[in-house]
């Protein structure tokens, strides 16, 4: 299944995901196919909406952690504690900006099997959870910078560059 990256500003980046209704393999192979994406991408997280896939499925993997499937997700609580670290999209290649989540979350979701999970997550891996369900809802990381710094960091950007041959930091 090859995948196609959307980029900003396409407009289905802000529509809401709907939710998956049946977890079939069909979206197990989709789930593959994001993984294998996310990878090429050098990606730490990818949405649904992110490969024209408007469902409420996001995929991540960060260092130190295996891959994981995250089906019609909740994020049920956060910490009061936050931080602060420049963050990067697939779907806006080449752009980063400081942005102020959480430190620490508990979601709910599914996982590939179908199977209801719940698990706590701190660091990086909740902050790529958090960017991730945002996109599920039409949000983009930009949406929480000030306008002077969205519009900074957004001047050099291209729609055109191949997010596989963006420098990840």
């Amino acid at each position: 299944m090859e995948l196609q990256l959307v980029v900003h500003p396409d407009a289905l980046l802000r529509e809401k995901s709907g939710k998956i209704t049946d977890i079939d393999g069909e979206i197990v192979r989709l789930a593959d196919a994001m993984i294998e994406k996310m990878h090429v991408a050098r990606g730490i997280g990818l949405a649904g909406v992110q490969i024209g896939r408007p469902q409420r499925v996001f995929v991540t993997h960060v260092e130190g952690d295996t891959p994981r499937v995250f089906i019609n997700p909740t994020i049920i609580e956060t910490s009061v504690e936050q931080s602060d670290y420049d963050e990067g999209c697939l779907s806006i290649p080449a752009i980063y900006a400081g942005v102020t989540r959480p430190q620490a979350i508990r979601v709910q979701a599914w996982n590939e099997r179908g199977r209801p999970f719940t698990m706590d997550a701190d660091g990086l891996l909740a902050r790529v959870i958090q960017h991730e369900n945002d996109h599920l809802n039409g949000v983009l990381f930009i949406d929480y910078l000030t306008e002077h710094v969205r519009d900074t960091a957004m001047a050099s950007y291209d729609p055109a560059v191949d997010p596989a041959l963006v420098s990840r930091r």
